[in-house]
């Protein structure tokens, strides 16, 4: 599949389900055992990215990351991680 293809498929999932989001009312708990769950899923990811990249499969191993890194930023929103991202400097 051509990135091109990949990003639409992608960007069109996002939009459904945005279309059909539904905010749930009051306060949202997270627990230790439902960020270790989330934790698993980063994990996975990471070794998707890392696999999909190693057979040039560029765009896959891209989306892979992209998920990885968007449960990390959501994680850490929730304030239920702490991390910090490298710098550019630090990627060098």
């Amino acid at each position: 599949m051509s990135l091109e293809a990949l990003t639409g498929k992608y960007i069109a999932s996002a939009e459904k389900a945005m279309k059909e989001l539904q905010q749930t009312k009051g306060a949202v708990t997270v627990t230790e055992e439902d960020v270790n769950s989330i934790l698993s899923y980063v994990t996975n990811y990471l070794e998707d990215a890392k696999y999909y990249k190693a057979q040039e499969r560029l765009e896959t191993s891209l989306t892979s990351i992209a998920y990885c890194e968007g449960l990390l930023d959501a994680l850490r929103l929730l304030g239920a991680v702490k991390f910090e991202w490298p710098t550019k400097r630090e990627r060098k």
